[in-house]
This record gives C-alpha cells, structure tokens and sequence, in this order.
C-alpha cells in the first residue's frame, strides 16, 4: 500500500484529501508546515508527498527543495490555489511532478497521485 505525505496549513484540507485517499487504499501521513514535512519525509520516506505551496515557518517551494536535497527521487505534487502561477513555475524549476489544484476535485487528486507514483521502482525488502 503506496504511502502520501500531505501537507497543508488547513487542517481541513489534510483531513478530506487524507479520508479520500484512505478510502482508495493509500496509506497517510500528514505534516501541517514545510518544516514538519521535510522531517517527516527524511523520517518516514513516503512513496509520494501532496505538498501545498503557502504555508506558514517554510513554503512549499522550499520544503520541496529540502526534501529533493534529501532523496533526488522524491515525487512531490505541489497542491495550489488559482493565481499562483509565479509559484507554479518555481516548483516545476524544482523538481516537482504534478499539480492539484484547490478546491480538491476528488478525481482529479486521485489521477494526479496515480500519475505521481506511476512507474515508480518499487522498495527492495531488506533481509
């Protein structure tokens, strides 16, 4: 069961992108800042991260930096609102795969995890 990382200063948001994607058989965890994430992504190693770009302590662009230093082979989604195309770009610039947009349409964050994940090697089991 692939494992996202969401992360979002809305509580809200983590909690209904979190049930959708349970529900559909991902496994989640959720940070509420960049900081948080990038610690939880160097800790927890998550098959993909939902990351929204505003967020308060570290933005999205730089989590997505920090993480990407930590494993080149992150596959990060940015989650953005309508008009933040400036920032779109600097997430594209570095590094990241796919963009939601808010408010979520639950198709549309399923396909884009989907797309995330898709041909993503597959962990070797150690032992």
């Amino acid at each position: 069961m692939p494992t996202i990382l969401i992360v979002d200063d809305a509580m809200f948001m983590r909690a209904l992108c979190g049930r959708l994607l349970e529900e559909n058989g991902y496994t989640v965890l959720q940070a509420q800042n960049g900081v948080e994430a990038v610690n939880k992504y160097r800790e927890m190693r998550p098959d993909g991260v939902l990351l929204d770009i505003t967020m308060p302590e570290m933005d999205g662009i730089q989590a997505l930096k920090e993480i990407r230093a930590i494993d080149p082979a992150a596959r990060v989604a940015m989650v953005t609102a309508v008009g933040q195309q400036a920032m779109v770009m600097s997430a594209l610039k570095a590094g990241a795969m796919e963009f939601v947009m808010k408010p979520f349409d639950a198709e549309k964050v399923l396909a884009a995890v989907q797309k995330l994940l898709a041909n993503k090697p597959q962990r070797q089991s150690q032992g």
